[in-house]
């Protein structure tokens, strides 16, 4: 199980077993106009993404991100994800479930 703390970010997470469970976060990916559709096969060839889907609303792409730790989660995002050009903003959420 993991506990998160402040508001939006991960800031620190605690183990409390040792089980094999993975993170799963959802990650709402916001592009340059335009750019969504050539994206979105990056997106999917990204270490830890799971699935990846155009929608329509104020994100123009949800990715299903699966990692062993919260850290691969976050460095998913920040280091890989946010590196593409033509993305410009993301938010991720950590399931708690």
């Amino acid at each position: 199980m993991y506990h998160t703390t402040g508001s939006g970010k991960v800031f620190s997470y605690v183990r409390e077993y040792h089980t094999l469970e993975m993170v799963h976060a959802f990650i709402m990916v916001k592009t340059t106009a335009g750019k969504s559709e050539g994206l979105l096969a990056d997106i999917r060839g990204l270490e830890n993404v799971a699935e990846a889907h155009i929608v329509a609303g104020n994100y123009d792409i949800i990715a299903e991100v699966n990692a062993p730790e919260v850290y691969d989660i976050l460095e998913t995002v920040s280091s890989s994800m946010q590196a593409l050009d033509g993305v410009t903003d993301t938010k991720t959420y950590i399931a708690m479930d």
